[in-house]
């Protein structure tokens, strides 16, 4: 469909906002229902797995969403983000159903790893999308607003699996989470906006300038022919001053993903080895993306107040604290507030690594870099899953699960603390850090 038909005409950018929201949901339900549903696996009869073998297999779901988003980020910016969208959440939801009626957990581990591709590929595209068509000064609380539901996933998985899991069984509770799909994927076709970037990139400057129009927003200005034609995104990415934020994005996006893999995966079943009911356990689950989701938006106002870098080193702090916390076994209030602040340590800092990501690099590099970064950061989400099974099924206390997250949070801050400030000389770079001072 055109893009610019009269069904978009005087929209405003929540709409993009809203629309990536809903497909992050999906992406959030896929990863939180998996461990809302891993202490019954470790129970199914039929299969008989161990927890370092569900470990596997969540490991295989992220590693598929490693290559998604290795490979999609660059599509994006070849073939067009509204495209890539439309095309990954099919994908995903289709093979999210298939796992669902897995008759085997080789067949299960396998359709999870298909679909992994599909939910790595959404994320940065939607990241991308939302930062270009927030208004000045709202980038890092659009791209919030966009990323909670992320969170908001989670607790509809938490509290489907709370209702549900025991009457219907962990493949309902799977197949819940494609179902949206069927609405969804025809409003993305009518009502996503193509990627002024990506526009302005192929030449189309009347087709940017109107969505520009039709938005109220100021495209992202297009470097020389030199930047944007003779030398390749990538080789851009990686040139003098530009690799070593590159690499120490990516480190951070390891840590917080390892915290946000680990923990969602494997929260229900810590709680349980710790002595608590599968409903408790469950319900962990719900306040730590609960607790992302209030903490998320409260952590982008402070981004785009005084700027992406100190939010994201707060809630680094944040979550080493509450890892030190959690490991102390603390009385029942202090557990449900530490599990709460860790939701924010875990999701929200993923969140605001993004959008710091999204808005360091110049716009017509955003998808790559986003792209990049995010990929090289699922390694931790790789790793988690299979970690933390590994511990869970050795002789050492759950409270060491705590420690190995609280390694990746000192990671994570040390790796922001030392990316440098955007470059001034640079015509591309110096636009985009003008535009972020403005805004902070």
């Amino acid at each position: 469909m055109n893009p610019l038909s009269p069904a978009l005409r005087s929209r405003s950018p929540l709409l993009v906002v809203a629309l990536c929201f809903a497909v992050i949901v999906l992406d959030g339900y896929d990863l939180m229902v998996f461990g809302a549903i891993v202490p019954v696996l470790l129970e199914y009869p039929q299969w008989g797995l161990k927890a370092s073998e569900l470990g596997i297999i969540g490991s295989l779901t992220t590693l598929g969403m490693l290559l998604g988003a290795l490979l999609v980020g660059t599509l994006s910016d070849t073939f067009g983000r509204r495209r890539v969208m439309l095309i990954s959440t099919i994908w995903f939801s289709v093979l999210t159903l298939v796992s669902a009626a897995a008759p085997s957990p080789e067949i299960f581990g396998l359709a999870r790893l298909l679909a992994g591709i599909g939910l790595g590929g959404v994320m940065p595209t939607a990241i991308a999308l939302t930062v270009e068509y927030a208004p000045v000064g709202r980038k890092q609380l659009y791209n919030a607003l966009m990323f909670v539901g992320y969170s908001v996933g989670g607790v509809l998985a938490a509290l489907t699996a709370l209702v549900f899991i025991e009457p219907l069984g962990f493949r309902w509770l799977i197949a819940f989470g494609a179902l949206p799909a069927l609405v969804l994927v025809p409003l993305i076709a009518r009502h996503l906006p193509e990627s002024m970037t990506y526009l302005l990139r192929r030449g189309e400057t009347g087709r940017a300038e109107e969505l520009a129009r039709i938005y109220g927003i100021v495209p992202a200005a297009i470097p020389p022919v030199a930047g944007s034609r003779r030398a390749s995104v990538l080789r851009y990415l990686v040139g003098p001053g530009r690799l070593r934020p590159l690499v120490l994005f990516s480190i951070a996006s390891f840590a917080g993903l390892l915290l946000v893999y680990g923990l969602n995966t494997w929260l229900p079943q810590i709680m349980r080895s710790a002595g608590y009911p599968l409903g408790s356990a469950i319900g962990f689950l719900l306040v730590l993306n609960l607790g992302a989701v209030l903490g998320s938006v409260a952590t982008a106002f402070l981004a785009d107040k005084l700027g992406s870098r100190i939010a994201v080193t707060v809630a680094f702090t944040a979550a080493v604290i509450t890892l030190v916390g959690l490991s102390l076994q603390p009385t029942a209030l202090l557990l449900y507030a530490f599990v709460a602040l860790a939701g924010l340590g875990s999701i929200g800092t993923q969140i605001l690594v993004n959008g710091y990501a999204a808005a360091y690099f110049p716009a017509w590099t955003r998808g790559t870099a986003v792209g990049i970064t995010l990929g090289v950061g699922r390694l931790g989400a790789v790793v988690a899953p299979l970690m933390v099974g590994l511990i869970l099924d050795s002789d050492l206390g759950f409270e060491w699960n705590f420690y190995s997250f609280l390694l990746a949070a000192a990671l994570g801050l040390i790796a922001v603390l030392l990316i440098p400030r955007a470059r001034q000389d640079d015509p591309v770079e110096g636009r985009e850090a003008g535009v972020a001072a403005m805004e902070h």
